[in-house]
């Protein structure tokens, strides 16, 4: 007679060094329940978290309205594949096409795949502008960007840390400084199809586009019959202010990336392209076997519901400007430690001296999440909800990890 298998209890940590893939450089932190802005370890020690999952966790972690969706949803329907409708992919596009004007929308499951469909956009945008395939195909993107990690995300992303040891990349892509204008107008041919970059550049360092470089840019496509193509995928669904952030700028894209705080922890992404070039795809064109399933999209709709019925844009306006002249009060009283901070609304990065991972241990320590970014940044993401005075006790928090490491 087989004996039974014995149950060996193994801890998270070593399930992860035994069996998860070693692409990421992960802290010593096991994280086991959330609410709010709030998430506890496994040890029962409490974080504010202003990651939010990179941007993601729009709402804060599980909202009521959000879990109620998701739980309504999954007891009713959870797929139906791209094969067929279903009420909710239908709603959520009426609703975003209200948000960024006259258009369509395609779903997926990512920023990187909704930075795929728009490359592909502009390689159709291309064939219609001159009438051969392989002929207009040229892309002007941003230094310093970044736009996933598939092939032609990184393609578009001129950043050496992400295209080593991947090439040969996607041909057809020049890049030009962010808010200079010359650079990118110098660079447009006949074989240019497109612009496209961050409205503001997050994995980089927080680095938002000005609007008078976004209104010169449109000008520049509507000149030269270019698309303007926005990636959104980090600073839109309201993490300025605005639910996209180009409406700072009040001019309006040809196309939008977007993702991240779409589904408020539940994987989707999105493709909003102007009713001018909503013909450009036709069946065959481009696909998804999960995009915009029944229960992704109840998560994209329970979002917009909570945005507007508790006015988080609003909010955002209101608490993001007091948060953010705290914040440069503590950079200015350290100056050893920061030199400033920039960005708009929930998407700040703190501009430190050196190196950020000892002062992100350090948040970490003393109950604060953040995440890094390029430019010796530290980068702040609090949920649209965050209160008042979860916003104040992120500013002591860094103005006592700055004093401790003056003393």
């Amino acid at each position: 007679m087989t004996a039974a298998p014995s149950i060996v209890r193994t801890s998270t940590a070593e399930l992860y060094d035994a069996h998860v893939l070693k692409n990421y450089a992960r802290p010593a932190l096991t994280l086991v329940r959330g609410r709010g802005a709030q998430v506890w370890d496994d040890a029962g020690r409490d974080y504010l978290d202003f990651t939010s999952g990179i941007a993601v966790s729009a709402l804060g972690h599980c909202h009521p309205h959000w879990v109620a969706a998701m739980q309504r949803q999954a007891a009713e329907l959870i797929h139906t594949s791209n094969l067929f409708r279903h009420p909710n992919q239908g709603e959520l596009a009426r609703r975003l096409v209200g948000y960024a004007g006259p258009g369509r929308v395609f779903f997926c499951n990512s920023g990187a795949e909704a930075n795929e469909a728009l490359i592909k956009l502009a390689r159709l945008h291309g064939v219609k502008k001159s009438g051969e395939e392989g002929k207009c195909y040229k892309i002007i993107c941003a230094k310093n960007a970044f736009h996933g990690r598939t092939y032609g995300g990184m393609s578009a992303t001129p950043q050496e840390k992400i295209q080593k040891g991947f090439r040969p990349l996607v041909p057809g892509f020049a890049f030009g400084e962010l808010n200079n204008l010359e650079s990118f107008a110098s660079q447009i041919d006949d074989q240019t199809t497109a612009i496209f970059f961050e409205t503001i550049q997050g994995e980089s360092g927080i680095n938002p586009a000005t609007p008078e470089f976004l209104r010169g840019i449109r000008e520049l496509c509507n000149k030269h019959n270019l698309l303007l193509m926005l990636d959104e995928v980090q600073c839109g669904i309201g993490r300025t202010g605005r639910f996209y952030a180009f409406e700072h700028a009040g001019i309006t894209p040809d196309a939008i990336g977007m993702a991240k705080g779409l589904g408020g922890g539940m994987p989707i992404g999105a493709m909003w392209v102007h009713e001018r070039h909503g013909e450009l795809f036709q069946p065959g064109y481009h696909g998804t076997t999960f995009g915009g399933t029944p229960l992704a999209c109840a998560a994209g709709l329970a979002v917009l519901d909570v945005i507007e019925r508790e006015g988080l844009l609003e909010q955002v306006r209101k608490n993001s400007g007091p948060w953010i002249a705290a914040l440069q009060k503590v950079a200015a009283e350290f100056p050893q430690h920061a030199t400033g901070v920039r960005g708009v609304g929930y998407l700040l990065g703190v501009q430190l001296t050196s190196d950020p991972a000892p002062y992100l241990a350090a948040l970490r320590e003393a109950g604060l999440l953040a995440v890094g970014a390029g430019g010796n940044v530290v980068r702040l993401l609090p949920p649209l909800n965050v209160t008042p005075a979860e916003l104040a006790r992120s500013v002591e928090i860094v103005r006592s990890v700055f004093a401790a490491k003056t003393a």
